[in-house]
């Protein structure tokens, strides 16, 4: 398949509708035909803090642009290999539709559009949005084989009910671990001044938590903590952009310092990927306008390319 420049324009990423990495577009999802969809779920109602990762989505998709300058795939020199090249398929369904003020219909739709994605056999890739997305994505695994869920963040999102909230983004891991399809989660980054009370550490261990600050990951070594999950499991990652350290991604509802730097993360992520199946993925909590410079939408958008890579070169070389 021919890239822009054999094409005969020079298709800079500034240019042209604004898809992840400027992928084709699928509006009728009962055609989905790839390897991975991108989905965007632009809620945030489930936020405790500030509001803002409704523009995730928008945010992440225009910083992707960076990286799609046409090549015929990545070349990345240190390991000596081509990721994301003309053989993997990836297209962008667009968002789902969220109904303001309406947070159990705005699921619903985020719900049907993940499912629609694994009716097609394709990797479900969701960007957020607040953290409370996760909650139906996982609801779209329903009635499949069990996952493990890998979730990197700075917190533990294992409330149970607060003031009658369920469905919010301090949620998400309780309402996954409640799930017969989900076999446990290992829980990475988790750190200081959490949205989790002591009964929610106790709660989440006992219902198969493995939880792991981010000292703690850095004193294992991303081999170490990638070998703490349970050998062969189907993995999804949800992966809160306030993980990282706010020096490098300020652009989020809950800032915490003391977080990952980028290497930290794309290491575990290249471990993971390299000894479980991804069935799903989700970048959440981006909120473009608390970051001028636009960084933390290009990390998010960085971290979800390489992830991508790694998910599909494993594949190929598992085939």
């Amino acid at each position: 398949m021919a890239h822009g420049y054999e094409g005969g324009r020079l298709d800079l990423p500034f240019t042209g509708i604004c898809t992840f990495a400027r992928k084709p577009h699928v509006a009728d999802w009962s055609r989905i035909d790839a390897d991975a969809a991108i989905l965007g779920a632009p809620f945030d109602a489930g936020t405790q803090w500030r509001a803002g990762a409704r523009f995730g989505p928008r945010g992440v998709r225009e910083a992707s642009t960076l990286f799609s300058f046409g090549h015929a795939g990545a070349y990345d020199h240190e390991d000596d290999t081509t990721y994301l090249g003309p053989d993997v398929r990836i297209v962008d369904m667009g968002d789902a539709d969220i109904i303001h003020t309406d947070t159990t219909q705005s699921h619903a739709n985020i719900r049907a559009g993940v499912t629609a994605a694994l009716k097609a056999g394709v990797l479900p890739v969701v960007i957020g949005g607040d953290h409370s997305v996760n909650i139906p994505c996982i609801e779209a695994f329903g009635g499949s084989a069990p996952i493990h869920l890998l979730q990197i963040d700075a917190h533990l999102d294992f409330v149970d009910v607060r003031h009658g909230v369920t469905r919010g983004h301090g949620n998400p891991m309780r309402r996954a671990a409640e799930k017969p399809h989900v076999s446990g989660l290992t829980q990475v980054g988790i750190r200081n001044v959490s949205s989790t009370a002591r009964e929610g550490y106790d709660a989440a261990r006992a219902m198969g938590s493995d939880i792991l600050s981010v000292r703690q990951a850095r004193k294992l070594g991303p081999a170490g903590v990638a070998a703490r999950l349970p050998k062969g499991a189907p993995v999804y990652i949800t992966l809160d952009i306030d993980a990282f350290c706010p020096s490098i991604a300020p652009g989020t509802g809950t800032p915490s310092h003391g977080g990952f730097l980028y290497y930290d993360v794309l290491e575990l992520l290249q471990q993971v990927t390299r000894a479980h199946d991804i069935v799903g993925i989700d970048l959440v909590e981006v909120a473009p306008d608390y970051d001028p410079t636009g960084s933390t939408s290009i990390l998010a958008a960085q971290v979800l390319m390489n992830l991508l890579g790694f998910v599909f070169h494993a594949r190929k070389a598992g085939a």
